[in-house]
């Protein structure tokens, strides 16, 4: 078999209820979830092995057994090389390496969905794509009909612990969000300076906006031109995409 070459579109979050928490610490979540017309491109060689990387976001990502992209070719039984491309940041909220893991899943005819959320909750919903109201700790995926909507991404630059904004959320008593996001005041507390970003994200704009997932990305509905004030940040214009 000859290389391919595969996209793993980046997940963004609209809106997120974290209804929970199970006893085996999973939390149980009600969300919405779009694909954005933004990603990494993932060239997947059967006859080779090993994984590389390069990209702006290339810096940092584990290439060993601990990678979600090695452990989705484990979990389908298959072995081949993989290069990442990587143009979504590590630790930014927007499933990027829970994209790569899903496009491997793809790649290989994979399909169930239950079972891709076992390498990680956001992997159900990357297989899936689109726009989906998400529930559980990510496995139940129900496709929405689509809805174009354009959005404007600040990537500041951060690497958010998902692992850490939940244990906050869990300390503070599992708090609401007073917008669209419960991890919102979480993840402020856990990363004091997610609020310097968004405040000034405010300013810029005029509008206030809402943390992608648990961050470090911030994100609005709609195109702005940010990029003067936000020379020390990643400012993407992107789209949904079905």
């Amino acid at each position: 078999m000859s290389a391919v070459v595969v996209n793993a579109p980046a997940k963004l979050t609209l809106s997120l209820r974290v209804l929970g928490r199970r006893a085996d610490g999973y939390h149980l979540i009600d969300a919405e979830m779009v694909t954005l017309d933004w990603h990494d491109t993932l060239t997947i060689d059967p006859s080779s092995t090993g994984l590389s990387a390069d990209g702006p976001y290339a810096a940092g990502l584990p290439t060993g057994p601990g990678n979600l992209v090695s452990k989705a070719l484990q979990h389908v039984g298959r072995t081949a090389g993989v290069h990442i491309r990587k143009a979504l940041p590590l630790g930014g909220g927007l499933g990027g390496g829970s994209a790569d893991a899903a496009a491997v899943l793809r790649w290989a005819g994979y399909e169930d969905v239950a079972g891709a959320a076992l390498l990680g909750a956001d992997v159900a919903f990357c297989l899936v794509g689109g726009r989906a109201r998400v529930r559980g700790i990510g496995e139940v995926v129900e496709p929405l009909p689509f809805e174009p909507v354009d959005i404007t991404l600040v990537v500041p630059p951060i690497s958010v612990s998902s692992k850490r904004v939940y244990v906050a959320w869990d300390h503070l008593g599992g708090p609401h969000g007073d917008g669209d996001n419960d991890l919102e005041p979480a993840a402020v507390s856990a990363f004091p300076e997610l609020a310097t970003w968004r405040d000034r994200i405010r300013e810029a704009a005029g509008i206030a906006p809402t943390l992608a997932g648990s961050g470090a990305t911030w994100f609005l509905r709609g195109h702005h031109h940010l990029e003067a004030a936000f020379s020390d940040a990643v400012v993407v214009r992107t789209t949904a995409c079905p």
